[in-house]
């Protein structure tokens, strides 16, 4: 039990030392000290970044860069209120998105930050806990599973052993499961696995694997890990005794059920690359406590086995509904890669038409099931019949963070809509018109769901028409005119280089000289939001 607690301990340490380490990042540091009718701001600039001041209310033409040290600057007051401050930092391998901070109580000497549209990162954290625990749900009925809960009863009644063992076993479960998502973490960084959830290339190996787990799951082959891996560790298990045996029964779990939780995993881990440095933690977390839920609680009473439901065909009929969903899921990183290189061989009306078609699939094969089936085959086929509409355009939002985006949200406009930052501007300039810069990324799930929910809004598209609306992907692979390098690689840089930010979605508002106008805004899903962020 104390070595247990030992490397339980240790686990915690790992995970808290990971938390700490993806805390929200401010290398610059405000003060103010209000002198009769003007105010001393200070900006102390963290070792190894650099700051630049993009905007000083009520001072013109402010441009300056700042790196490591101390700034200070004597600020007039404004109508008896402190100026605001727009800056963003950068170092050598990131920049903070441009904020604005303003002298919020002078009795107080404190600055604050403006608020803004960006949804908190702890709202997309808590989303891949809870996929988490869907996918450890739906993996404890899959067939490679659910036979293992007798098995475990047997283990530890043979032991005697009570709810400690059992409580044992269970965190056993999670400390394995959870430090696959620490190595994920731990090998590539945040920023690699950013880089894996926009890469076109690696989309397409997504999409193959997720293909091969959906072809496994029909029953074509297994994915299997040896047999001499399992049997070794079972045997081991049974001659063993105190904690290590209990640890190589929850390893043995691990390696039998794989064929099963693999593709499980693999979808989990997938969409997590990229959310954060703490996602792929949590999301094996959120399965790693489903999955072993089940199976304390059997160790702690045997008895209840009686009631489960034997094994039987409805395993099978889970595992075929399981491999419809990651086939439907599969073409969503396909069309990532296509929409990144421009192939133009996945368009929306097919996208769609593959759904409809994966769902219309599983509705056949569950209506000669049971009662069960049935009903869940109705339900399969009430959605096939709400994507239908999409093949001519409709918005069909339930899969927006998924298809490709709708013409009506890139197209449609009756003013200029252009993909080159030049050359939008250059037409700003021409007829005097204000500009919409939208940065977006061909496999941004947030960017999809704007599209979906709030620029495909009456209300919004209307406003619209009165920008020049330039959108810039920041993961496009095909190269620029030049050949120097890739436009996705061209329109990062303008968002890094000249407005301090690389996070999609992101929104700016240029006057038709290309001069910014107002903050910033990011990520919303509600339209009356950003049409108050809309001057025009």
């Amino acid at each position: 039990m104390k070595v247990y607690k030992r490397i339980f301990s240790l686990f915690l340490c790992a995970l808290v030392a990971l938390a700490s380490s993806a805390q929200i990042v401010a290398p610059v540091h405000w003060s103010g000290e209000v002198v009769g009718d003007s105010i001393d701001v200070t900006a102390t600039i963290d070792e190894g970044w650099g700051m630049a001041i993009f905007e000083i209310e009520g001072v013109e033409a402010v441009v300056e860069m700042e790196y490591y040290g101390t700034y200070r600057q004597r600020l007039a007051m404004i109508d008896g209120h402190a100026p605001s401050i727009r800056f963003n930092a950068c170092n050598d391998m990131m920049c903070t998105a441009p904020e604005e901070w303003c002298y919020e109580d002078v009795s107080t000497n404190t600055i604050a930050p403006a608020s803004t549209t960006q949804q908190p990162q702890g709202t997309n954290l808590w989303l891949i806990f809870l996929f988490g625990l869907l996918g450890g749900l739906l993996a404890i009925f899959t067939p490679c599973v659910w036979p293992i809960i007798p098995m475990t009863v047997s283990f530890f009644l043979k032991r005697g052993g009570g709810a400690r063992d059992a409580i044992i076993y269970g965190l056993s479960i999670i400390v394995i499961y959870v430090g696959l998502g620490l190595l994920v973490t731990l090998l590539f960084g945040a920023s690699a696995l950013n880089e894996l959830a926009t890469n076109a290339v690696v989309n397409l190996f997504f999409f193959a694997l997720l293909v091969v787990f959906a072809l496994s799951f029909f029953g074509l082959f297994e994915i299997t890990l040896p047999d001499s891996w399992s049997t070794a560790l079972d045997g081991q298990a049974r001659k063993t005794t105190g904690f290590l045996s209990i640890l190589l029964m929850a390893f043995t779990l691990v390696i039998v059920s794989f064929s099963c939780t693999g593709p499980i995993i693999g979808t989990l881990l997938v969409e997590a690359a990229g959310r954060s440095l703490l996602a792929p933690t949590l999301g094996m977390l959120g399965f790693a406590i489903a999955l072993a839920f089940p199976f304390a609680l059997f160790a702690m009473f045997p008895t209840w086995m009686q009631n489960l439901p034997k094994s039987g065909s409805w395993m099978q009929s889970f595992k075929v509904t399981l491999a419809f969903l990651e086939l439907a899921l599969s073409f969503k990183f396909l069309s990532v890669a296509d929409m990144a290189y421009g192939w133009g061989i996945l368009p929306r009306w097919l996208f769609i038409a593959i759904w409809i078609g994966c769902f219309l699939g599983l509705g056949i094969y569950l209506i000669r099931k049971s009662w069960v089936g049935k009903v869940l085959a109705i339900i399969s086929w009430a959605f096939t019949a709400y994507l239908i509409p999409g093949l001519w355009g409709a918005p069909v939002k339930a899969i927006a963070a998924f298809a490709p985006p709708a013409e009506s949200t890139v197209n449609s406009l009756q003013q200029a809509v252009f993909e080159d930052y030049k050359e939008g501007l250059r037409y700003a300039r021409e007829h005097d018109m204000p500009v919409l810069l939208n940065f977006t990324g061909y496999g941004c799930v947030n960017c999809r769901k704007m599209e979906s929910w709030v620029l495909s809004d009456e209300r919004v598209e209307e406003r619209m028409n009165h920008y020049v609306v330039i959108t810039l992907y920041v993961d496009g692979r095909q190269l620029t005119s030049d050949a120097s390098e890739t436009i996705g690689e061209r329109n990062s840089r303008i968002q890094r280089e000249q407005y301090g930010s690389n996070a999609q979605p992101y929104y700016i508002q240029l006057d038709s000289q290309g001069q910014s106008i107002s903050s910033p805004c990011a990520f919303t899903t509600d339209p009356d939001q950003f049409l108050n962020w809309l001057l025009y």
